[in-house]
C-alpha cells in the first residue's frame, strides 16, 4: 500500500522549478528590512486565511477577515464564517513555530483539530474519520469522488507520511505530491482541503522553501476555482479504488509549480516594491480623510466594491454610492466593474504611486 507517485517531469514542469530556485535566490538576496519584512509578512498571512477558507464557501472579505483577526471584531451573521478564519489562523500560526519539529501523524491531526477548532489555541489531535465520506456537486448532488474506505485511511496516512520524509524528490514536488494524495485520502468528514494546504506549506518550509512566510498558495488557487479543482480530479473515475490511486499526477504537479512560482514572483514583487517606496508623507498628509482611508485599504487588495465602503465609513447603501460616484469624477476612483449591485473600483493610476 506504499505511496508511489505517477507522474513525469515535462519540459513545462522543468522550466517552472528552475523559475522557482531563481525566484527564491533573489528574494534571500532582498535587503529586506524588519519594518518591511514584518508587513509583507503580516499580509501574506491574511491572504492565506482569507484565500483558503474562501475556497471552502467562507463568505467574509479580506478587510473583515482582517477585522475579526486584528481588531476582535465581530461580523454580524457570520459566526461560522468567524470560527473557520479563526481556526485556520491558529493553524497557521501553530505551524509556523512548529516548523523544526519533525513531521509526524500527530502533526497532521493537530493541524486538522485547530483549523476546526474555532481559534482555540489548545486542541486533542483529530482522530481519522471512522466512517465513508462522499464528496458531492453542491448544485445538483451529484457524487463527485468516493474517497478509500475508513478502515484503508490509517495505513494510508502512514504512508503518506513517511513518503514525505523520505522522498528523494525537489521538495516543491514533494509538496504538490504530499497535497494531491492528502486530499485524495481525504481522512476527514471535514476539513480535508484547509489541511492539505497547510500540511503543503509545512512541507515547503521544512524544505527550505518558507521563503520568510511572505507567501500565499491560496491566493493563486481562489483566483481561478474551477481550474484548481480540474487540476486535482486527475482520473475520470469517481471511485479511489478505480484507478485514483495510481492515476498519473503530471497535470496537476505542473499546475501546482506554476501556482508557487506565481506565488513567489508576487513576493519578489511586492517586496522589491516596498525596498524601494519613497517617502510620501507629504503627498498623503495632503489628501482629505476619507481618500486616505480608502488608500489604506488599496494597500492590502486590488479591488473595493462600494458594500466594502458602506463598511469603512459605516455609511448607508446610498450615502456609500454617491461616495464613490464622486470619487470617481475627481479622478481617484476608476471604475473596475459596471455590474451595480456588485460595482467595483480601482484606485487611479497616479494615487497608486502613493502606495509604493
Amino acid at each position: 500500500m506504499a505511496f508511489i507517485p505517477n507522474f513525469t517531469i515535462t519540459p513545462t514542469l522543468a522550466t517552472a522549478l528552475s523559475a522557482i530556485e531563481l525566484l527564491k535566490e533573489n528574494v534571500k538576496g532582498l535587503p529586506i528590512t524588519a519594518t518591511v519584512l514584518h508587513s509583507l509578512y503580516e499580509s501574506a498571512r491574511l491572504q492565506s486565511v482569507h484565500y483558503s477558507t474562501q475556497i471552502e464557501g467562507n463568505r467574509l472579505t479580506q478587510p473583515e477577515v482582517e477585522q475579526v483577526l486584528k481588531e476582535r471584531a465581530t461580523v454580524v451573521g457570520r459566526q461560522r464564517d468567524e470560527s473557520e478564519i479563526k481556526g485556520y489562523y491558529q493553524a497557521l500560526e501553530w505551524m509556523e513555530q512548529n516548523v523544526e519539529r519533525e513531521l509526524t501523524e500527530t502533526t497532521v491531526k493537530t493541524l486538522h483539530a485547530l483549523v476546526e477548532g474555532g481559534g482555540k489555541k489548545r486542541v486533542k489531535p483529530t482522530p481519522y474519520r471512522d466512517g465513508q465520506n462522499v464528496i458531492r456537486n453542491s448544485a445538483d448532488g451529484a457524487m463527485v469522488y468516493l474517497p478509500p474506505e475508513a478502515p484503508d485511511v490509517p495505513a494510508l496516512m502512514t504512508d503518506l507520511v513517511e513518503w514525505i520524509k523520505t522522498a528523494a524528490l525537489p521538495c516543491p514536488l514533494i509538496a504538490a505530491l504530499t497535497h494531491y494524495q492528502f486530499a485524495t485520502i481525504h481522512p476527514y468528514y471535514d476539513g480535508n482541503g484547509r489541511t492539505a494546504r497547510l500540511l503543503t506549506t509545512l512541507v515547503l518550509h521544512q524544505g527550505g522553501y518558507g521563503l520568510k512566510g511572505l507567501f500565499s498558495l491560496e491566493e493563486y488557487y481562489a483566483r481561478d476555482l474551477p481550474a484548481y479543482y480540474r487540476a486535482l480530479n486527475v482520473h475520470p473515475h469517481h471511485n479511489y479504488y478505480f484507478g485514483r490511486a495510481t492515476a498519473d499526477t503530471t497535470a496537476w504537479a505542473e499546475y501546482f509549480i506554476a501556482g508557487m512560482a506565481d506565488a513567489f514572483a508576487k513576493v519578489k514583487e511586492r517586496a522589491t516594491a516596498a525596498i524601494g517606496a519613497k517617502d510620501q508623507t507629504r503627498k498623503l498628509r495632503s489628501l482629505p480623510p476619507k481618500q486616505r482611508k480608502i488608500l489604506s485599504r488599496f494597500a492590502r487588495q486590488d479591488v473595493l466594491t462600494a458594500k466594502e465602503v458602506e463598511k469603512i465609513f459605516k455609511f448607508g447603501e446610498r450615502s456609500a454610492r454617491l461616495l464613490c460616484q464622486t470619487l470617481v469624477e475627481q479622478g481617484f476612483l476608476t471604475i473596475a466593474s459596471e455590474a451595480n449591485k456588485t460595482r467595483a473600483y480601482k484606485l487611479a493610476a497616479r494615487y497608486r504611486k502613493l502606495l509604493k
